[in-house]
């Protein structure tokens, strides 16, 4: 299994530095949010990609993807009725694609709540509709550039939309592309009714990417999943793809976070 650690948790640190510690911790790839490569993401240009691959090159770590990828951004929304909205958030999610493809990632983590939350006057059903076909149009865009979105299922808590992992499939399955694929999340999946693993098993088929966290918003192990049993889950439906940590709690600090997590993600998969 290879191990990711998505980059945010250093976002004091330039994104050299912050990529030299990822791989001298021990980390094997780095998962990008595009808030740390420019303040407002919509600004993001190919000098970004190159810089981010350069620096990923030098540390000789990978450059998995992105994730959060309309996080700190204005005037996009993937389920809005202004159709002019969806225009813009089609063309920024397909510019986002191909600056991934630059920095030789392969996957792009669409979660984003705000930005996909059920507005005034529209019904889950409308909302999917004009989600699916935003994604078909960005997916026939990108086919060529061996990238693929992982569509993030966020409890309830978090969003009214795509709010479980039946519910992520579903949409996936609507879009029926292979840029487009499930994302895992053990946060997440800790609001599943019957739990982390059973989740894994039930939703594997469809799964392209997976974020290693707890329900405590520590990294993994810092909670109570027992993440002995995800790796065994994981091990047992075959997944092969990467593990990233997303931690949003840093405890005890932020370094102290990334190694105590990659310690229990490898103790966990040995």
């Amino acid at each position: 299994m290879k191990f990711a650690l998505c980059n945010e948790i250093f976002r004091n640190l330039t994104l050299e530095d912050a990529f030299q510690k990822i791989a001298d911790i021990g980390y094997e790839g780095v998962e990008v949010a595009p808030f740390t490569l420019q303040a407002n993401p919509r600004n993001l240009s190919e000098s970004d990609a190159v810089r981010c691959l350069m620096a990923a090159e030098k540390a000789e770590i990978e450059v998995v993807g992105l994730h959060w990828l309309m996080a700190e951004t204005e005037g996009l929304h993937l389920t809005h009725s202004d159709p002019s909205i969806l225009k813009v958030t089609k063309e920024y999610l397909v510019r986002l694609a191909q600056l991934t493809a630059k920095m030789n990632g392969s996957v792009l983590v669409l979660g984003s709540p705000q930005q996909r939350n059920l507005l005034p006057d529209t019904t889950y059903e409308q909302a999917f509709e004009r989600a699916v076909n935003l994604m078909k149009a960005v997916c026939q865009e990108i086919e060529d550039l061996e990238v693929a979105f992982a569509i993030e299922p966020l409890a309830e808590v978090e969003t009214d939309f795509l709010s479980s992992c039946a519910q992520g499939r579903d949409f996936v399955r609507a879009v029926d592309h292979p840029a487009c694929g499930l994302h895992l999340d053990v946060k997440a999946m800790t609001a599943e009714p019957k739990g982390v693993c059973p989740a894994i098993r039930e939703f594997n088929s469809d799964c392209i990417h997976f974020h290693a966290n707890d329900s405590n918003l520590r990294g993994p192990g810092q909670g109570d999943t027992n993440f002995t049993e995800v790796a065994n889950t994981l091990k047992q439906v075959n997944y092969d793809g990467w593990v990233s940590v997303e931690a949003f709690d840093y405890f005890p600090d932020e370094e102290g976070c990334a190694r105590i997590s990659l310690e229990n993600l490898c103790n966990s998969f040995s």
